[in-house]
Parts: structure tokens; sequence; C-alpha cells
């Protein structure tokens, strides 16, 4: 017979061995697995603390980049007046539509479907315009589309914005660069994400007038100027809008961040309550069969 201070052990191994056999994971195994859980758990929750911190000054700079998108709305309202009368202007003068899509988000992850959701938006509308010409502001909508539509669509992209709140210097190099390699176009729709508030989103599109269109505004004819000003006017419009996008952008997808973060931090605190209890499950059985071990080996002796 082996000696008393042996059984144990062997009880525990033969334990083991009978959970490996059933499927089971050991109780080393799931002390492991409840540890990492644990380590995952700390680190989402201190996520979702940096991403409350940053979501109080992404929402200040929302509310102060609106001023820039307010400017360009303030344009376009102004040359909408005497539509009426460019309305029943003949059909032959009216521009032709060769728009371009401003696809913007950023390259961070971990942010739940806020990228896949512009994508999804994108792609609806390449479905019915395989033709489509886009351009891309970061890299995880970059990856999707390129997926999802022709890479001969994608004209220019960008990367490295929406680190940091977007500036005003950022959006300007963005509009420059649409203008010279973005292809023939002459309409810009911005694809963004538009902030509801800090636990929804959705993505919406936002069209910036070319200077041709502009030149054509019944509202933009009735003055008279020495030089023609509606270049100008339509690339710090587009750059306008770009900043005001951006910022509300970058709102939304810290809130989506935090949101996601918060999500992950229950479900790991749900899943170490559910491990906890299958290891307290695991030692009792092991306790229990060792007990039964030594009161058989007493009432044996």
């Amino acid at each position: 017979m082996f000696a008393r201070s042996v059984r144990p052990a062997l009880t525990a191994a033969r334990t083991a061995n009978q959970q490996q056999k059933a499927g089971m994971a050991t109780l080393k195994e799931i002390d492991q697995r409840l540890k990492s859980v644990r380590n995952i758990e700390k680190i989402t929750k201190s996520m979702k603390v940096v991403a409350s911190t940053k979501l109080t000054r992404a929402e200040k700079a929302m509310r102060e980049a609106k001023k820039y998108g307010g400017a360009s709305n303030e344009v376009y309202e102004q040359t909408k007046e005497g539509d009426d009368a460019a309305a029943a202007a003949p059909a032959g003068e009216a521009v032709e539509k060769k728009p371009i899509y401003l696809v913007m988000s950023s390259d961070g992850g971990l942010c739940g479907g806020i990228h896949s959701s512009l994508s999804r938006y994108v792609r609806k509308i390449a479905a019915q315009d395989p033709s489509i010409q886009v351009a891309i502001v970061g890299d995880k909508p970059k990856a999707q589309l390129t997926r999802m539509i022709n890479n001969d669509n994608i004209r220019i992209s960008f990367s490295g914005v929406g680190k940091d709140v977007p500036t005003f210097g950022e959006a300007v190099a963005i509009a420059d660069e649409l203008m010279k390699h973005g292809g023939d176009f002459n309409e810009v729709r911005i694809v963004s994400n538009h902030y509801i508030s800090a636990l929804s989103y959705e993505a919406q599109t936002v069209t910036v007038k070319s200077a041709e269109e502009l030149r054509q505004a019944a509202g933009f004819q009735r003055y008279e100027m020495e030089e023609d000003v509606s270049k100008d006017l339509a690339e710090f419009s587009l750059a306008n809008a770009i900043y005001a996008l951006l910022v509300e952008g970058h709102a939304a997808e810290i809130s989506a961040r935090r949101t996601a973060m918060e999500n992950a931090s229950n479900n790991a605190n749900d899943m170490m309550g559910s491990l906890q209890l299958q290891f307290n499950r695991g030692r009792q059985a092991v306790i229990t069969t060792e007990l039964i071990d030594i009161i058989t080996g007493a009432s044996a002796l």
C-alpha cells in the first residue's frame, strides 16, 4: 500500500485525468483562464477611463468646430437665394454631377463598428454606381473598402489623422491634396459619423459645392466682383466642412471606444464569475474525493 501522505496527490492526479478524459478543464487550466480574464478586465477598464477623459475634450472641440461648419452652411444658404430663377434656366445649362466621396474615419481600433458602418454605407452607394470615385481618410476604412469596392475607384487615401483632436491644418492639407490628386470631379460628398449622443452615432453625407456650381448659383451672381473668387471660396468652404466633420467623427469614435471598453469590462466580469464558480466546484469535488478516500482508508484500518 502507498503511504498515507501520497494518497492525496494520487487522488488529485486521478481526478485530473478523469476530467481530461471527460473533456473538462482541469483546475490549473481554469485558474490560468481566470488570471487571463482578470488581466484583460484591468486593461479594458483602464481604457474606458482614458476614453471617458478624452470624450470630454472631444465634445468641447466638436462644439467649437461646428462654427466652421456653420460658416460653410451660411455660404451655401446665401447662394441658394434666387433658385427659382435658376430652376427656370434651360436644362442644357445644368452642371453635370461628377461627385467624389470622401470617407472620413481614423486609424484607431477597439471602437466597435464605427468604421464598418461607414464602409457598409459606401458599399450601398457603390452597388448603385460602380464608377464611384472614393477618397479615404483612415487606415481602418481603407482596409475594409479595398475588399468591398474596385480598388481602381479609390483615388487617394490619408493616414495618421485622428490620433488626437483633429486640427484645421490637417483639414486644409486633406482639402489641398484632394483638389490636386483626387481626379476629375466637381462635387465633394463627405461621408462621416454624425455624433448624436454619448451612446449613439450614425453615418451621414454632407455635400460641398464646387467652384463651378457657386459661379452659376443665382445668389452668387447677384454680386459684381472684379475677379473670380469662387475657386478660393469653394476650397475654403471644403476645408471648413472637412474640419467640422473630422472633429465630430473623432468625438463619435471616442464615444464608441468608451462604450466598447465598458461592454468588454462587463463581459470580462461575467466570465470571471462563471470561471470562479467552475473553479470552486472543481476544487470542492477534489476535496470531497480526498475526504472519501481518507474515510474509506480509516474504515478499512
